[in-house]
């Protein structure tokens, strides 16, 4: 039995986190490794290039740091997901020997035995997972400065490992991030200022700070500082719509002083806002923290002016200034929503095919958001819309878009997704951009020749007690129709082709294609339909999603928890939820 515990699915959505570079401590090692023997797959073992520690306490209980490692298999797709097979991770801690001693939660099946740490899991699947963590604290007895490293090493029968080094230190930064007083509901051409501000609570200065900037697709910083470089997904990109700056800002920040920006920054609400989301971090700069928080993406260098930071109070005794990892990185992000008022137009299309009995046909249909806002439940995770679609009377679908779902002609649950069905249901994604839609091919077999044969066409809520999209001011244009054989189309030419008249309501330009949308469950529609297919016919899997509707899934609901274009900007959606949980997890332990 596929052992798939909810401990098991929260590391794995973890493991999207780190991809997204919302941790500093993420995917510093989690490249694609060269392959090897026997064609197993390479999984590369990632994680931060550096743990804090808070020194030995004159009193009380050490504070513990978190070590968060990951697993990256870069060379596979979810068919490969392997759910059993074994694997161990082991840590050599002889290299940590008098700077930290370590201990494993509760829950983890890890153990600890003298310098050596092993740690059992199983499931080998593709993209980035999370693994059990490890506690380190400051050793009775070492001092501010101390280090070593941990080396780790991976071992199953169903795959290879690329070992990982990590460095630990006691003592260090640690940058405290101070959460702004945002104003949640907006309007379009709202600006609210942003006077970013932290705190140094560590025991050494900050040798530069790196400010991360990462906000959604409906909001703007008007500004492009010069010590600042930019990412940002384009208008056809598969990513969400994310910009990323990142801001280096030079100076000693000094271990207890509290610093602001010398001008705040500006943050404006676009005519295309609806649900977005800012996100805020500190860190100290560095060769290695910038090229994690690249997270491979290109970023370009604005011309404006300089982005500096100034104390808000009088700085504390300078200390040394040799870097070293933040004591609580949990602490170094805030999280900002903006709900905007503001509508999404979304407009179905259908299409007009023609053929003889017996003839197969393709009918090419979808919808188009012509905006003015992208819709997204960043939040979330949640589909924005459903495309439903009643195959029309006397034809039967034989081949449709993978993403779509069998129902019964109410709109109900299908066991059978085999046989043709009545009904089809095609969920978006979690988002949907402005100019962004889904084009849907479906081939249709023509078993009885009627003239004017019409299937409908909605673009719908996910919701079946529900189906009105609430942000859609026409729904007049929700609807539109396949039509078999209109007048004059020609019925009995024999054509096996696609027909190819005009959509029943046609959008303003025909969304192309774009993979990053992913189906997921949703229910079936409120109304009925009356056509019955025949029961001879396969199913295909032809068909792809169209439109740049935006990207995949942040699961999440609380903070769908990577920053920048590509994979980054789209694993950063996908990874927030579940971050605001972890990070809230890990600030407990940490208190």
């Amino acid at each position: 039995m596929t052992r798939f515990s909810p401990r098991t699915a929260l590391r794995r959505a973890a493991g999207s986190l780190a991809a997204a570079g919302l941790l500093a401590a993420a995917s510093l090692a989690g490249a694609a490794a060269p392959a090897q023997a026997a064609d197993l797959p390479v999984l590369a073992i990632g994680g931060p290039a550096e743990t804090a520690l808070h020194p030995y306490p004159e009193s009380g209980e050490p504070h513990h740091s978190t070590l968060g490692l990951t697993l990256n298999n870069p060379g596979a797709d979810e068919e490969d997901d392997d759910y059993e097979t074994e694997f161990t991770l082991t840590f050599d801690l002889s290299g940590i020997v008098g700077v930290a001693d370590v201990a494993v939660e509760d829950t983890s099946d890890c153990k600890v035995t003298g310098t050596k740490a092993v740690c059992r899991d199983q499931g080998i699947w593709a993209g980035l997972r999370g693994v059990d963590d490890l506690l380190l604290t400051a050793a009775q007895g070492s001092e501010d400065g101390d280090a070593g490293t941990i080396r780790v090493t991976g071992q199953s029968k169903g795959a290879t490992f690329t070992p990982f080094t990590t460095r630990v230190t006691v003592g260090g930064t640690d940058l405290v991030m101070e959460e702004l007083p945002f104003k949640e509901q907006t309007n379009v051409g709202d600006r609210q200022k942003a006077p970013i501000t932290f705190t140094n609570r560590g025991t050494r200065a900050a040798d530069g700070v790196l400010l991360g900037l990462t906000y959604s697709r409906g909001l703007d910083i008007p500004e492009r500082y010069s010590n600042c470089e930019y990412t940002e997904d384009g208008p056809d990109s598969r990513g969400i719509g994310w910009t990323t700056a990142l801001c280096s800002v030079e100076g000693s920040f000094e271990a207890g002083a509290t610093y602001t920006l010398a001008t705040p920054l500006t943050i404006e609400v676009t005519d295309r806002a609806f649900y977005d989301m800012f996100v805020y971090s500190i860190h100290e700069n560095s060769a290695a923290q910038r090229t994690a928080q690249r997270a491979g993406a290109p970023f370009a260098r604005g011309t404006g002016a300089v982005l500096k930071a100034v104390p808000v109070k009088t700085p504390a005794k300078k200390g040394a200034t040799a870097r070293g990892g933040d004591l609580n990185p949990w602490d170094n992000l805030h999280e900002a929503d903006f709900r905007t008022t503001n509508t999404a137009d979304f407009v179905a299309y259908g299409d007009k095919v023609a053929g003889a009995e017996g003839s197969t046909v393709t009918a090419d249909i979808g919808f188009r958001n012509e905006g003015p806002a992208w819709v997204s439940y960043l939040r979330s995770g949640e589909n924005v819309a459903t495309l439903d679609f009643t195959v029309p009377p006397g034809t039967t679908v034989t081949a449709k878009p993978d993403r779509c779902r069998a129902v019964t002609a109410g709109g109900g649950y299908r066991e059978d997704q085999k046989s043709p069905a009545p009904r089809y249901i095609c969920d978006t994604s979690m988002t949907v951009k402005d100019g962004g839609g889904l084009d849907l091919p479906f081939e249709l077999r023509i078993d009885r020749s009627t003239v004017g044969a019409e299937g409908a066409v909605t673009i719908r809520s996910p919701w079946l007690q529900e189906p009105k999209l609430a942000f859609d001011p026409k729904p007049a244009n929700n609807t539109a129709y396949v039509i078999v054989n209109g007048e004059g189309e020609g019925g009995d030419s024999g054509s096996t082709d696609g027909g190819s008249g005009e959509p029943s309501t046609p959008p303003a330009s025909a969304p192309g294609p774009d993979p990053s949308e992913s189906a997921s469950g949703t229910t079936g529609p409120s109304e009925s339909a009356t056509s019955t297919p025949s029961a001879t016919s396969g199913e295909g899997s032809a068909g792809t999603a169209g439109g740049s509707g935006g990207g995949g899934g942040l699961a999440s609901t609380g903070s769908t928890v990577l920053i920048a274009s590509g994979t980054a900007a789209a694993a950063l959606a996908a990874g927030l939820v579940l971050f605001t949980a972890a990070r809230r997890r890990a600030a407990a332990q940490h208190a």
